[in-house]
């Protein structure tokens, strides 16, 4: 039935009267971190601050499957879904059939994060009523180094994390089950392995909530990861999964069978190198009051410990995406210790966490006049003027090997690869030990674009391969190079 517009203008006033200083608080800030972050990435996209990895990858698939074809992204050399199952960027395709931007998907990510905000404040009214606690949760959540820094790592689909997370947990919080379905659903789609996650709330639903509605998410998402793992990433890049090398170990099995035989080696290997400084990272942002109660903040447990055992040292780091999940968990985990404390304890421990996110925003978060700061890339800069001049040169349905940074700038084609690819494999292929060979394609490369000055193994690359084209192009920073007929 539709609402007459003197009674929709009637709930707007209503609504509008009910804010208090601190909605207006939170709102102004998020839209001010929203629009600086989608300022900031975007900003330094154009200033040739992006790359292939882990951007141009993302910007290629999703065009390929705007154009209607298969997503097979020639920047890395296998199918989009075969990398990750992140279907959670198919919403994404209708976007580029009207803008041709391709800073696109910065300003998406922005928006994403910055959304996570809403679940945050109601989550928070919920379990502490206050509207003065709801904007300090904002605020940590806002705030917390590794939302800022996922933000400026380039693109990566778990940013999604953040909001989702966010929402499903408020709606478990309060029995909102056709929500918390839609969250649940939506996050198992960022990635094949978000069923850790899953898993652990439907354990919590199933102790805390609605054992039925837990029983279900926990066997769903056991059976989602078993169907991304050895149904769509079997068949698609022929293995179950890709990143077995960074189980320590020796794998899987030797992961098993050291947790079961020599557990000792397991907790030594838990604490070493930069994974005890990682979880101070985490929890100092909100003072660590999330372990005064620690039920909501163990939802991340699964997530973490995968985190903690990999080799691979970027997932150990709050300065990558992979912790950006932790945040929304973190703070509402906060929010909860907080409300199941006496009443004139939650005062002092609300400012704690507000005191602890201001510090430690100033000394990690890389956001502006803090302590941390990232490098910055300027479009004013005279080498990507000089960039656009060179990429002009080459036809859009051309088959180009570009130097990495230009490939984030030329994605939006179907066959684009990163120089040296394909004269020498790095970093294509399912297999990324696989290096070195020359790919049977060679000959079918038209068109290269490479600094007029190069050195190391690119210009050795270069020297077996220049005899073969012509310059057809080139300014002070660039050159662009033609086949010979």
């Amino acid at each position: 039935m539709a609402i007459a517009p003197r009674e929709l203008l009637a709930t707007v006033r209503q609504r509008v009267s009910g804010l208090t200083p601190w909605h207006v608080a939170a709102m102004a800030l998020s839209v001010l971190y929203t629009v600086w972050l989608a300022l900031r990435t975007t900003r330094d996209h154009f200033g040739l601050g992006t790359s292939a990895y882990d951007f141009g990858l993302y910007d290629q698939g999703v065009w390929l499957l705007s154009q209607g074809r298969a997503p097979f992204v020639t920047l890395m050399g296998r199918n989009l879904f075969g990398d990750h199952t992140s279907f959670i960027l198919l919403p994404l395709v209708p976007l580029y059939w009207v803008v041709s931007s391709t800073g696109l998907l910065f300003v998406v990510q922005a928006l994403v994060l910055g959304l996570g905000v809403i679940p945050i404040w109601k989550a928070t009214r919920e379990l502490l009523g206050e509207p003065s606690y709801a904007c300090v949760a904002v605020i940590a959540y806002l705030l917390h180094p590794a939302l800022t820094y996922t933000g400026r790592e380039n693109f990566h689909p778990d940013a999604a994390l953040a909001p989702l997370i966010a929402w499903a947990i408020y709606a478990a919080l309060g029995y909102r089950w056709r929500q918390y379905v839609f969250a649940v659903l939506l996050i198992l789609s960022v990635k094949e392995d978000t069923g850790l996650f899953v898993a652990a709330l439907g354990i919590w639903v199933t102790l805390r909530r609605d054992r039925r509605v837990g029983f279900v998410t926990i066997f769903g998402a056991l059976w989602f990861a078993a169907l991304m793992l050895f149904a769509v990433m079997r068949g698609i890049v022929g293995v179950s999964y890709r990143n077995e090398w960074r189980l320590p170990f020796g794998g899987f099995s030797g992961l098993l069978r050291t947790t079961l035989t020599r557990p000792d080696k397991l907790i030594r290997h838990l604490l070493s190198g930069d994974r005890p400084w990682y979880l101070v990272q985490l929890l100092a942002p909100v003072g660590f009051v999330a372990l005064i109660r620690p039920e909501i903040a163990l939802l991340g447990t699964l997530p973490l410990l995968s985190n903690l055992v990999s080799t691979f040292w970027y997932q150990s780091q709050i300065e990558y995406h992979y912790a950006v999940q932790f945040v929304p968990i973190l703070v509402l985990g906060s929010m909860w210790a907080i409300s199941r404390l006496q009443e004139h304890l939650r005062q002092w421990l609300v400012v704690a966490v507000l005191i602890s996110t201001l510090v430690s925003m100033w000394v990690w978060a890389p956001l502006p006049l803090m302590r941390t700061q990232m490098a910055s890339y300027s479009p004013s800069h005279p080498a990507v003027a000089a960039a656009r001049q060179a990429i002009d040169e080459v036809p859009d349905d051309a088959v180009v090997s570009a130097f990495h940074t230009l490939t984030a700038h030329m994605a939006r084609r179907e066959r684009i690869y990163v120089f040296p690819v394909p004269f020498r494999r790095v970093l294509y292929g399912p297999n990324v030990f696989a290096k070195d060979d020359r790919l049977d394609f060679v000959d079918e490369i038209q068109y290269v674009i490479l600094p007029r000055e190069l050195d190391g193994e690119a210009a050795l690359d270069w020297q077996r391969e220049q005899l073969s084209y012509r310059i057809v192009f080139g300014n002070d920073y660039w050159t662009v190079y033609e086949r010979l007929p």
